[in-house]
């Protein structure tokens, strides 16, 4: 394989030495460079020996080629992937961290790839994020200077980002208001000139009166403020801090990096921290509440979405209360004295005799085996799951069980119930930053110890005082420590920059063949219907462009009678005109905005322009984004044809079916080199395509993947030709624009000391070794990571992982989401696969699957896939089953892998031949990355239910609505009968299947029509009929598309129906012209297993 002209001239592929699990080598992978976005590297893929052959299974020793969980063993030196084009001599930073199985060492967003930087470097700061007169370069993590002021002190108080948690109770936390001048940041070293005199701004959150009088020997009196005009007030107290307050500075006197690494904190890498200064007296009264959400932030899910109303958790009426024994030092150990392990998860079961495995209802993650007392405190598996809920001590025990490890997370979603704490202090871990949290121990009042790196840590005076019962001297009941999942408001520090208004923009391609689509007219019709739901505040700002072969900019400046078109045929060059009043405030010119989106359907209807600009065009979008970030939304129809980014077909229908050549990888790095120019200043695009033809999907989807954007696909769209899918993009185009966004958000992983993070999933940039970069963060997005034993776990009885979402709302309030999980940590290999979870194991295979595609051909990806269950159930059967059994056998908690596994080479982002669209088949490896794991599993393995006789016997109850709860069946024509009617849930999509038997009732009383020979061939509808059964049918069908974020469309299909292939091509456990039956999957699994 030709190296890329970016790599040093003679360097040798990376390599860890002999490559046992090439799975999931995958250089290519995510792609991702830890060097700041402008200098974009080629990565160097490894050598991929070629196969002895590559078709449906061919697997005779294919076990050598691709195995999924040959591990390297540990204490083994990683070389790390050369990175090109990085300013500096690169770094190698070898140390014990093992391949795990799924290491894709190769990618380079594993940890601390060779362009990133040491411990005792700094990463280069972005321009736009200076705000220091000269460079700064420190170490990272080193204490700031950064100033906030807290009125009623003399002092300023260093932020509680950098130093743990140091203030108090009622600081302000300066944000700039509508229209007030921007926030500086002042660094200032002890001795140096006064900083210069900061306008005061107004508080986001003014001091809150106590809740109720604490206790005798609570927090002391407030003192009285310093009298005078607030800005001699506000400088008297920041020249006052140079003299030497012990907390305000680090303690050599520098000034901080000043970049989102330092802002949210390093992990294990960052340096202690030396204690605040112990007689500090504190002179603010303690008293905080604790709402649910704050004013102006009502919108956890949009309005009238069904079961996600903002029910508040109101803490200052007591309608909450936490019981929780104190957790004491030796707490966590001692609950875990003495459990009885469920051994139901390690009954062996014969796969080739007991054929109805499959639950009849749908399978929930397994429950950590911990102490009743912990657990209950545990975060929602819908959240944050691990492959494996019981974690192996040593990176040799988890190579032996054959299972990956990773964390699957859902970090954004929306939830009906979030505890927000209001109040400025943010209690930190001063060694790895963790946020405090339910597993941590209290040895007394006064001190902590961290979870993650077993620091011990003073309490903070005011953290003492808790609201929620209005006692002083409970550390341990605040709400910090009773929630894994808790949201805190981050005050000033937390901020690189003062929050900037949201920005919307929106880029239309209006060339004929987009015309002939329709698709703008339903577009427009969307967004002019939900304008006033566009989650914002009186700041927003909206734009739009429209692009053929030239650029189209709107000027909608305030006075003018119409908008304004100003064309740009200049595509090489592009420049922004006006750049003033192309984006507007929504409010102020909400009446412009309105006439043009009522006009733009008409304004090109006699267009006869067939070429598309689409480069040039999102280079403008990201000219005009780039001062403030935001989000671009672009429609695209076509493949683009001229400018920069302009594509050619690859796509050969006939050769589909050859796995070998299919083009997977992006034709230009264009889109992925713009992409990451939009992550640096904070924009994320994202993508519809409607298109008939084929797009190069694999090039354009670049733009949002490393943009931390999502890509939506509307295969053969047209208004008439196919008018359902002109109501999926009117559904699913409501829930994009009103659903909750966050914008500048960085999100970073930890885990206790001896486990690290080594690939990342989804789409996201890698900011440094372990922060992504997400300018925009949705509550409809999945990440993934994986992560190996990198020392052994001795004498730890439980590990934990936290995850921390700084981002800013669209009310512009900075807000950090933490969630944190834990996880028992065991010896033997039975309690490892006891602890399986095997649909997130399912998700992260799938996950790595898709980065093999891409790094290497199809078919190791499927072969790699085959060989994670050989390998996993080979291992069980040699060294945990004492008796060997004959069949195929694997444990409990394992039964459905090979089952989920199949399913996987079913589906359209692995499966062979000619019926898959190129572009088909990436749009679904996108949704593999960008997906959370309950839509995942579902579009992978769907469900199957009876429809025809539904009952209210086990019926739910929803918002005073009955929801039928009919049994899963197995995905088998065998479960079918012509007497009734079946209704299948493959995700995005749904079949009713009606037998030719089928009822009259339920013809009449669902279908509306008299007989079977009466059923429309394209019914996509049922009928509102006042009869019980199309009650019920409806409401189970509702109840079903409620559950996601997108639209399924429903086809009601007869056996003489066009899609009735597309129905049996989803029955899993049969065969089909290119895959094996689940039976024949277990014969050739048994076979490979017993060699």
């Amino acid at each position: 394989m030709a190296q890329p002209a970016g790599s040093p001239a003679g360097q040798q592929p990376y390599s860890n030495g002999p490559v046992q699990n090439e799975l999931m080598h995958s250089p290519d992978g995510q792609e991702y460079s830890p060097a700041v976005p402008g200098s974009y590297s080629h990565q160097t893929p490894a050598k991929v020996p070629p196969h002895q052959s590559s078709g449906q299974y061919s697997y005779s020793g294919s076990q050598n080629v691709s195995q999924l969980n040959n591990y390297q063993g540990p204490g083994q030196t990683l070389n790390r992937p050369p990175v090109a084009a990085f300013s500096g001599s690169p770094v190698q930073q070898p140390g014990p961290v093992p391949q795990g199985l799924l290491s894709v060492l190769q990618n380079s967003a594993a940890v601390s790839s060779a362009g990133s930087f040491p411990p005792a470097a700094s990463p280069p700061v972005l321009s736009n994020w200076q705000y220091s007169q000269t460079p700064v370069s420190q170490p990272l993590g080193a204490q700031t200077s950064h100033l906030a002021c807290v009125p009623g002190t003399g002092s300023a108080q260093s932020p509680s980002s950098l130093s743990g948690s140091t203030n108090p109770a009622g600081s302000y936390q300066y944000a700039a208001s509508p229209g007030a001048p921007p926030l500086q940041n002042s660094y200032v070293k002890p001795g140096s000139a006064p900083p210069p005199v900061i306008q005061p701004l107004t508080p986001l959150h003014p001091p809150r009166p106590p809740l109720g009088v604490p206790p005798v020997g609570g927090p002391p009196r407030p003192s009285t403020a310093v009298a005078g005009p607030p800005s001699t007030q506000f400088l008297l107290k920041s020249a006052a801090n140079q003299e030497g307050d012990a907390m305000s500075a680090a303690s050599d006197g520098s000034v901080v990096q000043n970049s989102y690494d330092a802002i949210e904190g390093g992990g294990l890498m960052a340096p202690h921290y030396s204690p605040a200064a112990p007689n500090l007296k504190m002179n603010r009264s303690v008293g905080y509440s604790y709402p649910a959400l704050p004013p102006g932030y009502q919108h956890t899910s949009p309005p009238g979405a069904p079961g996600m109303n903002a029910s508040a958790l109101q803490y200052p009426d007591g309608s909450k209360h936490f019981h929780q024994p104190a957790l004491g030092t030796n707490h966590l150990t001692a609950s875990m004295g003495g459990l009885s392990l469920q051994q139901e998860g390690l009954r062996p079961v014969n796969l080739l005799q007991e054929r109805n495995i499959l639950p009849t209802t749908l399978l929930k993650a397994p429950v950590p085996n911990l102490h009743e007392d912990i657990q209950k405190f545990n975060c929602n598996p819908e959240l944050f799951r691990c492959t494996l809920t019981n974690i192996p001590q040593t990176q040799a025990l988890l190579n032996k069980a054959k299972l990956p490890l990773g964390l699957l997370l859902h970090p954004f979603k929306d939830l009906s119930q979030l505890p927000v704490v209001t109040s400025s202090i943010i209690v930190r871990c001063r060694s790895c930053r963790t946020y405090i949290n339910p597993f941590v121990s209290f040895l007394d009042q006064r001190r902590w110890k961290c979870n993650l790196c077993y620091r011990v840590n003073d309490v903070p005076e005011e953290f003492l005082y808790n609201p929620v019962t209005r006692v002083y001297g409970e550390p341990h009941k605040r709400p910090e420590v009773q929630n894994a999942t808790i949201e805190f408001m981050a005050p000033s520090e937390y901020m690189l920059r003062p929050p900037q208004p949201p920005v919307y923009l929106f880029v239309f391609d209006v060339s004929h063949n987009a015309i002939e689509t329709g698709y703008l007219n339903t577009v427009c019709q969307t967004l002019l219907d939900n304008l006033d739901s566009l989650p914002g505040n009186t700041r927003t700002k909206i734009g739009f462009i429209t692009f053929d072969s030239t650029i189209h900019f709107y000027s909608l400046q305030e006075g003018l009678s119409q908008p304004q078109m100003l064309i740009i045929s200049d595509i090489e060059d592009v420049f922004i005109p006006m750049p003033e009043n192309l984006l507007v405030n929504l409010n102020e010119n909400k009446e412009l905005i309105q006439d043009l989106l009522k006009t733009l359907p008409q304004m090109f209807t006699k267009s006869l322009e067939t070429q598309s600009a689409l480069g040039p065009a999102l280079q403008a979008a990201f000219k005009l984004m780039s001062p403030t970030g935001g989000r671009i939304t672009v429609f695209q129809t076509q493949l683009p044809s001229v400018g920069m980014g302009a594509l050619k077909s690859r796509e050969e229908p006939n050769q589909r079916a050859t796995a070998k050549d299919i083009h997977l990888t992006p034709s230009t790095d264009f889109y992925k080199k713009l992409a990451l120019d939009c992550s640096g200043q904070q924009v994320a695009v994202d993508l519809f395509l409607l298109s008939g033809q084929y797009s190069d999907l694999a090039s354009l989807g670049c733009i949002s993947r490393y943009s931390a954007g999502s890509v939506y696909y509307y295969q053969s769209y047209h208004h008439k030709h196919n008018p359902v899918q002109v109501e999926k993009l009117q559904k699913e185009l409501k829930r994009y624009l009103t659903r909750k966004i966050g914008f500048e958000a960085v999100m970073r992983i930890r885990c206790t000391k001896g486990l690290s993070i080594h690939t990342f999933h989804g789409n996201f940039f890698v900011r440094s070794t372990d922060l992504l970069s997400l300018p925009n963060v949705n509550p409809d997005a999945g990440y993934a990571v994986q992560m190996s034993v990198e020392e052994s776990l001795t004498d730890m009885q439980v590990v934990s992982f936290q995850s921390a979402l700084l981002y800013t709302s669209s009310k512009g309030e900075r807000r950090i989401r933490v969630h944190t999980m834990c996880l028992p940590v065991v010896t033997t290999l039975s309690d490892v696969y006891l602890g399986a979870d095997v649909q997130a194991i399912t998700g992260l295979l799938a996950n790595m699957a898709v980065d093999r595609s891409v790094s290497a051909t199809l078919s190791d990806a499927r072969d790699a896939l085959v060989n994670a269950v050989i390998d996993s159930l080979a291992a069980y059967r040699s060294s945990v089953l004492s008796i060997q059994q004959p069949g195929l056998t694997a444990p409990y908690s394992l039964r459905l892998f090979p089952l989920y596994i199949l399913a996987l080479l079913k589906q359209k982002a692995f499966q062979t031949g000619t019926s898959t669209r190129l572009d088909e088949r990436i749009f679904t490896m996108c949704q593999v990355k960008n997906q959370p794991l309950v839509y995942l599993m579902l579009m992978t393995h769907p469900s199957l239910y009876k429809v025809d006789n539904l009952t209210d016997e086990g019926a739910l109850n929803v918002n005073d609505r009955t929801i039928p709860q009919p049994p899963l069946l197995q995905l088998s024509v065998e479960k079918l009968s012509r007497d009734g009617a079946y209704l299948m849930d493959a995700g995005s999509v749904m079949f009713l299947w009606i037998g030719k038997n089928c009822g009259q009732g339920f013809i009449s009383q669902v279908l509306g029509v008299p007989n079977y020979g009466s059923i429309p061939q394209n019914m996509t509808h049922l009928p509102e009929l006042e009869t019980a059964e199309s009650i019920r049918t409806r409401a189970f069908i509702s109840w079903l598309r409620e559950q996601r974020p997108f639209f399924p469309i429903l086809y009601i299909i007869k056996d003489e129906s066009p899609l009735k292939s597309s129905f049996l091509q989803n029955m899993i456990e049969d065969r089909t012209e290119s895959a094996l039956s689940y039976y024949e999957f277990l014969l050739h699994i048994q076979q490979q297993v017993n060699k």
